[in-house]
C-alpha cells in the first residue's frame, strides 16, 4: 500500500493521547471504535456501521476526526474509503489503551478474545 492510496493521517510518532482521547470522547466515535475493532477494513457506508440514523456528512466528520488523530487509517480506492484501526500504532505508542477502552465499552476483539483463549 502506497502513501498515495491513503488519506493524510498523522505518523506513529506523532499521536498524540490527548488527540485520541479527545477524538474518542464523542459516543458515535466511540461506536466506530468498537465496530473498527474487528481488524477488518470497512466501508464508509452509515449503514454496515449501524450509524444509519445519521446523515453521511456526520459519519464522514467523525471519521475525519479519528483519521486525524491518528485512531484510524483511511485508504482510497477510486471513489471508495476504506477505513481500517491503526491498531499497531497505538498499542506500540500507548500500550493497553485500546483494550481498555474497548473493555468498558463492551466490545471484544479478535486479539483480546484469541489472547484470552490461547492464554
Amino acid at each position: 500500500m502506497t502513501d498515495e492510496e491513503r488519506l493524510p493521517q498523522p505518523a506513529a510518532i506523532e499521536i498524540d493521547l490527548v488527540t485520541v482521547l479527545h477524538a474518542l470522547g464523542d459516543p458515535v466515535r466511540m461506536r466506530l471504535l468498537t465496530s473498527y475493532a474487528d481488524g477488518a477494513e470497512h466501508s464508509c457506508d452509515p449503514r454496515h456501521l449501524g450509524l444509519e440514523h445519521l446523515h453521511k456528512s456526520t459519519v464522514s466528520h467523525h471519521m475525519r476526526v479519528l483519521r486525524e488523530a491518528g485512531v484510524t487509517s483511511t485508504r482510497v480506492a477510486g471513489r471508495n474509503r476504506y477505513v481500517s484501526l491503526r491498531r499497531t500504532d497505538l498499542d506500540a505508542r500507548f500500550p493497553g489503551l485500546l483494550d481498555a477502552l474497548l473493555t468498558a465499552t463492551g466490545a471484544a476483539t479478535t486479539t483480546a478474545a484469541t489472547a484470552t483463549a490461547t492464554g
